[in-house]
């Protein structure tokens, strides 16, 4: 009698199906989300949109110095500039009413020679457009980034400890809550343009960009820190959070490991989002003059050099108000495709 062959690894038992490949490891969230948002076409348009304009933003040195060859933060009073072969004063006596002020050069559409005209101190509207956009998109992204971190800190405690933590802090949100936006960031820009701030071993000159950035973060924090409490008091009464109480994990090593990976989802969407409202809101105090100061340039400064010549260079405001609208209108699309990239579900929830 013959004894069964035996099955190994070289030899399968009859019978037995064939060992496959290997199964590929699965993609993480991360990964879909990724997938999604590169399958998303406005998304990918918006944020090419975006990308363009902080490449030209980036370069704006190079622009100034080797396109242009002008200081935007010099002004430039008795200067002359070339335009359709002929030498004209880049700031012309005004022929208008009884003759007084001054009537800077027009748009030349030439790139290396006043893009987009002059303003009332003859500097390169085109060059301080670029300059302008480097501190609004960077106040803008900071802002964003310090509301959002602080944000979720807070919104994490209060959600996740409950009792008189979550009362005074909500009651921190609501004292904030209290005052319109615009007039609480104009009262703090006003008070702190005077002296700075001086809070502990933080010292921001009242000439800072950081100044504005502060401000702008500390009044939207509520805005971004209720909905994350919110989200973290749903999550306290998840089983695998009591499962995480149960084995002894401690409060910081729950909050770490289990909470704030479930929050991070929304405090990203929330990123793209409030960098397109903390801009907005720079140029707002901006063109108000309690914002960026000069010699610094942003887009609302620039917004509010030209609106003494809307009349007749309207180019300076139209620039400035262009690029503040498409940038926004870029991040807000492009923070609709991450939401809906982080949670397909988000768009079928929203139009129910």
């Amino acid at each position: 009698m013959t004894s069964p062959v035996r099955a190994t690894a070289e030899q399968p038992a009859a019978g037995a199906p064939a060992a496959g490949p290997p199964a590929r490891p699965s993609a993480g969230p991360w990964r879909r989300a990724l997938g999604r948002l590169r399958h998303n076409r406005s998304a990918m348009i918006a944020g090419a949109g975006l990308l363009l304009i902080v490449l030209a933003c980036v370069f704006a040195p190079v622009y100034a110095n080797a396109i242009a060859h002008t200081d935007p933060f010099t002004s430039n009073a008795s200067g002359t500039v070339v335009v359709n072969g002929e030498r004209v004063p880049v700031l012309a006596q005004s022929t208008e009413g009884l003759g007084l002020g001054v009537t800077p050069v027009g748009p030349t559409w030439d790139p290396g020679n006043y893009f987009l005209g002059a303003d009332n101190q003859g500097r390169d509207v085109m060059a301080r457009l670029l300059y302008g956009g480097r501190n609004s998109l960077l106040i803008g992204l900071s802002s964003a980034v310090l509301c959002c971190a602080l944000a979720t800190v807070l919104g994490v405690l209060a959600g996740y400890f409950g009792g008189w933590i979550d009362a005074v802090l909500s009651r921190f949100f609501d004292v904030i809550w209290a005052f319109p936006v615009y007039l609480l960031a104009i009262c703090l820009s006003v008070v702190l343009l005077t002296s700075g701030l001086h809070l502990g071993p933080i010292h921001i000159d009242a000439g800072s960009l950081a100044l504005p950035v502060v401000i702008i973060a500390l009044i939207y924090v509520p805005y971004v820190a209720r909905p994350l409490r919110g989200q973290v008091m749903a999550l306290r009464n998840k089983e695998f959070l009591h499962a995480a109480v149960g084995l002894g994990a401690s409060d910081l090593r729950i909050m770490r490991r289990e909470v704030l990976p479930n929050v991070l989802p929304t405090v990203v969407v929330f990123l793209p989002l409030m960098t397109a409202l903390n801009m907005l809101t720079e140029s707002a105090l901006s063109f108000l003059s309690v914002g960026v100061q000069s010699p610094d340039a942003s887009w609302g400064t620039i917004i509010n050099d030209g609106l003494a010549l809307l009349y007749t260079r309207p180019a300076i405001t139209i620039a400035a108000g262009l690029c503040v609208g498409l940038t926004a209108v870029a991040l807000n699309v492009l923070g609709d495709g991450v939401r809906d990239a982080l949670d397909p579900n988000a768009r079928l929830r929203g139009g129910a």
